[in-house]
């Protein structure tokens, strides 16, 4: 056993998360044991793979992944965190499915569920939609399950949804926790949450959303910052507002990014589209109105064009606590001069912060796979002793 899994098994002893039996679909739904407990979960899960030990707590069975949006990093993390719990993996297309000839909701998410432990579902895409979709997913298996024609009440893992995006806030929250030496150290630290300006539009909101309603819950004081007319969702800013007061931190909207950036410990500068614009998208999408989109596209980017100064640049970056903040970014980043001709973030920053966003990323699939076998144990401090 290394001392790391010894400080995590000792640690986890003192919690009492509830997860057993539930899903993971939104960060505010679960206490601070369950978010402690994942993490630390994670972390033990992380280092057995690192000293090549195995965890699997399925003998066979499926794992279901519904990407209603692309993804990178997102769908390779739950396909691993699957496999080494030792679960298969099949995607559902819904193009080459029965959904395409008018199958409900509830018949696809029984149909798939036979042998299935786990559900992975990402739609972000259509504001006041995903987050309904996945709700309509889990009651429609917990009824296959409780009505006996299902042998397992698959989980519902939330792989991004229009409210939040979980396994991503949460793999942000794993490296914050590393770097600054545990999540009690994060008290009284700054996070800058801040739009940047993108060549595209209609980014979703989930990642702001999900940053500021987890990261506020362990006292550390959250700037928000874009410039007016670029508004996450009023309840989800109520949600980060509570937490704040709850947890001892602060939270301010600034729509400045100087403002937002000065003594950050940590930038988070990351483009979206306003709740407002993706409900007009929403519904122009569900119409089927092609040149209302192109009209909204043309628009949306010439707005976005006003505000090109809202970039991660050195000059920021020293504006920052000692001028040694941490940078954040859930990628693929808008790269100036690289992925794009002006962007999100300054070449000579994202370089030199290459290290850290890609060990970011690598906290989400032992943030994934924790979140299922904390929802899949009755006792996962025996469960994880067993793998030692």
């Amino acid at each position: 056993m290394t001392d790391r899994i010894d400080r995590c098994l000792e640690s986890l002893r003192g919690l009492s998360p509830a997860m057993h039996g539930g899903d993971f679909l939104l960060t505010w739904e679960k206490s601070n044991d369950d978010i402690r407990a994942t993490l630390l979960v994670a972390q033990i899960l992380d280092e057995l793979h690192r000293t090549k030990r195995g965890y699997r707590i399925f003998d066979s069975g499926l794992a279901i992944s519904i990407f209603r949006d692309q993804s990178t990093r997102t769908r390779f993390s739950f396909a691993s965190a699957c496999n080494a719990l030792g679960l298969a993996v099949e995607a559902l297309d819904e193009e080459t499915s029965q959904i395409a000839h008018g199958e409900t909701v509830r018949e696809t998410a029984n149909m798939i569920s036979f042998m299935a432990e786990v559900i992975g579902i990402r739609d972000d895409m259509y504001l006041g939609e995903g987050d309904r979709y996945q709700r309509e997913v889990r009651d429609a298996v917990r009824l296959g399950f409780d009505q006996g024609l299902l042998h397992q009440q698959p989980t519902l893992v939330n792989l991004q949804s229009d409210l939040d995006h979980p396994t991503q806030s949460m793999a942000d929250l794993a490296k914050l926790a590393d770097h600054f030496g545990g999540l009690d150290n994060l008290r009284g630290r700054k996070i800058a949450m801040t739009w940047a300006y993108s060549p595209s539009y209609g980014k979703p909101l989930s990642v702001p959303q999900g940053v500021i309603a987890l990261m506020s819950r362990f006292g550390m004081d959250v700037s928000l910052g874009y410039p007016e007319g670029y508004e996450l969702l009023p309840e989800i800013v109520d949600v980060a507002r509570a937490n704040s007061a709850a947890s001892g931190g602060s939270f301010e909207i600034v729509h400045d990014m100087d403002a937002a950036f000065a003594d950050a410990d940590v930038v988070y500068p990351k483009s979206w589209a306003s709740f407002q614009v993706m409900e007009r998208r929403r519904d122009l999408l569900h119409a089927g109105d092609r040149s209302g989109l192109e009209s909204l596209e043309t628009q949306c980017l010439t707005e976005n064009a006003r505000y090109l100064d809202w970039e991660c640049t050195e000059e920021r970056m020293a504006l920052t606590r000692d001028g040694k903040a941490l940078y954040q970014h859930c990628l693929p980043a808008d790269i100036t001069g690289v992925s794009c001709e002006q962007g999100e973030v300054a070449e000579s920053v994202f370089e030199r912060y290459i290290p850290d966003t890609y060990h970011q990323a690598s906290f989400k699939p032992p943030v994934i796979a924790a979140m299922i076998l904390l929802a899949k144990t009755r006792d996962p401090l025996a469960t994880l002793k067993s793998f030692l």
